[in-house]
């Protein structure tokens, strides 16, 4: 080879390793440029930041992870009770997390504590905050039995800690679930070092609390504005060109705030206690599970436990416990979590013990032929009230908001640091396909307004037009009001003899069965409806909280 051959070859070398070195670089740096522009992210000197280096969701504290997939939604099984309120239907759910067990009298008293701190109950301007949040524990009492006992001990005592709670309404698990966000929030930024450590313990007060999105939407408000817990954190802090602080604050393109917990929708509960995880094929899950367990009957077919209780419910003719010593549920009330084995997904009692809050207002019919996706009734579009200046409107300790509940009790809506919400207007509706108006609760709910010629038949009453729900679903509608003069309740009861109906737009759904039970309730398809400001003592809760990211814990990886 000629000396001219040999110094192309040299050429080509030096070439090919500078197009690889080129190469390299640019690979280790697509993860931090944007790949539309070629301009840089997360640029020291400022610039958009965003966390490129996400992996996967955190599973939630307490939860189990659900993958999402289609199923049969409703009652596979005969309905000897003919209510045709759950027949079968197609309905797909998203991932989700859910509590592996009821939140328990622990996790509640825990949350009671926090209220009682910050918002002292013997200050007149928050008594009724921690009055609001308490479980009715008169729940217990039967005029014709002894219960006492439990009335006094069961929230409190050490011996039913990890007891699931009862006496709580829908409403006070939804605010339950909502401080519970906030909570959780507040630790991840702790141990992101963006706030204060231990802040929780020594800075919080009526008038400087977290809220998750105070701090999403206007984080120089949260604690009240105070720098000293906002700015307190361990973290490296980051500036400028000019040496000005930047990134001082957390913002959802950091994936350092969770995703909110809530009350799962009556499709995910329905699809999680039914565990068919091991199932890939839609046309198999139809009446394959009538509980949470493989097979057709309540007591374990397995050679080490073979004859034991699956669940905690009222067994034949209201055996509640069993014979003493006897092979039989082993409560007599309410069970501690845990104390049956799990199904597929890791979720313990979702069959028995207590019945569970679900998110969704009852009706009669599920709407698959509209939806059948994430199907959820219940939906009242709100959005952050805004100030004159164009600011959130954060609540303070003087602009704190209670719900006066139809049975009287009062309730904290909005509390101090939190964002106030109104509903959403014609800036978000008009000219849009997929809704129209703030509340859908009675969207295609089966009344006459639900008919697309309601304008036409529908016959006003009751001199309201606000009344959506109209003459379907016209229960009781009782009165209670605040004699500010006297500065006492007025209750009144209505006594027309024209309703028709126990069902309104505050009744919600419940499922799973519970102590008080027969094996019929147990079913997951089954759905019976409560007043949402009412509580029992075998109607307990546990949340849930959305997916976000890949459908499967694999990182979204392509399967081939």
């Amino acid at each position: 080879m000629d000396m001219k051959n040999v110094s192309k070859l040299k050429l080509l070398i030096v070439l090919a390793l500078f197009a690889t070195i080129v190469s390299c670089n640019r690979s280790s740096n697509d993860g931090n440029t944007d790949s539309a522009t070629g301009w840089k992210i997360n640029d020291k000197k400022g610039g958009f930041q965003y966390n490129t280096q996400f992996k996967e969701q955190e599973t939630p504290p307490g939860t189990s992870f659900i993958e999402g997939g289609t199923f049969t939604m409703g009652k596979v099984q005969d309905d000897p009770m003919h209510d045709w309120n759950n027949a079968p239907n197609q309905q797909h759910v998203q991932s989700f997390y859910m509590d592996e067990t009821e939140v328990t009298n622990l996790n509640y008293t825990f949350y009671l504590d926090y209220l009682k701190n910050v918002y002292p109950p013997d200050d007149p301007n928050y008594a009724l905050i921690y009055k609001g949040a308490l479980p009715d524990t008169l729940v217990w009492r039967n005029r014709l039995g002894y219960n006492e006992m439990m009335t006094e001990n069961y929230l409190r005592h050490p011996g039913y800690a990890n007891y699931p709670v009862v006496g709580v309404s829908w409403i006070q698990a939804v605010e339950y679930a909502n401080w519970r966000t906030d909570r959780v929030a507040e630790m991840a930024l702790q141990e992101a070092g963006y706030i204060k450590r231990d802040a929780h313990l020594t800075d919080v007060n009526a008038e400087s609390t977290f809220s998750t999105d105070t701090y999403i939407n206007a984080p120089s408000q949260t604690y009240g504005g105070n720098t000293e817990v906002l700015e307190g954190g361990k973290r490296n802090q980051q500036t400028d060109a000019e040496g000005n602080p930047i990134n001082v604050y957390a913002s959802r393109e950091t994936g350092l705030i969770p995703v909110k917990y809530r009350l799962p929708t009556e499709a995910e509960w329905e699809y999680a206690a039914l565990g068919m995880s091991e199932l890939r094929s839609y046309n198999v899950y139809r009446g394959r599970k009538k509980y949470p367990w493989d097979g057709q009957y309540t007591r374990s077919g397995k050679r080490v436990n073979r004859g034991d209780q699956m669940a905690n419910f009222k067994q034949g003719k209201g055996d509640y416990g069993g014979i003493a010593g006897w092979s039989d549920d082993g409560a007599d009330i309410t069970a501690e979590v845990k104390t049956y084995s799990p199904n597929d997904y890791g979720l313990y009692d979702m069959a028995g013990n207590v019945a569970e809050w679900v998110a969704d207002v009852y009706r009669p019919i599920v709407d698959d032929e509209f939806n059948d996706f994430n199907y959820y009734r219940g939906n009242v579009y709100t959005k952050n009230a805004i100030n004159e200046d164009g600011s959130v409107k954060i609540v303070t300790v003087d602009e704190i908001v209670y719900d006066t509940l139809p049975n009287g009790k009062i309730v904290a809506r909005d509390l101090p640091g939190e964002i106030a919400r109104v509903p959403i207007d014609e800036d978000e509706t008009y000219l849009r396909a997929n809704f129209s108006q703030s509340d859908n609760r009675n969207f295609r709910d089966g009344d006459k307004r639900s008919s697309r010629y309601y304008r036409e038949s529908f016959d006003e009453t009751e001199g309201s037009k606000n009344n959506d729900t109209r003459k379907m679903y016209n229960s009781p509608k009782h009165r209670v009001e605040l004699d500010s003069a006297e500065g006492k309740l007025i209750r009144e009861y209505d006594k027309s003899s024209n309703r028709t109906s126990l069902i309104n737009d505050e009744v919600r759904v419940y499922k799973g069965g519970s102590w008080r039970d027969r094996a019929y309730w147990i079913d997951p398809a089954q759905r019976r409806y409560f007043p949402q400001d009412m509580a029992t003592d075998y109607i307990g809760f546990r949340c849930a909280v959305s997916r976000v990211g890949s459908k499967s814990q694999n990182g979204g990886k392509r399967r081939n």
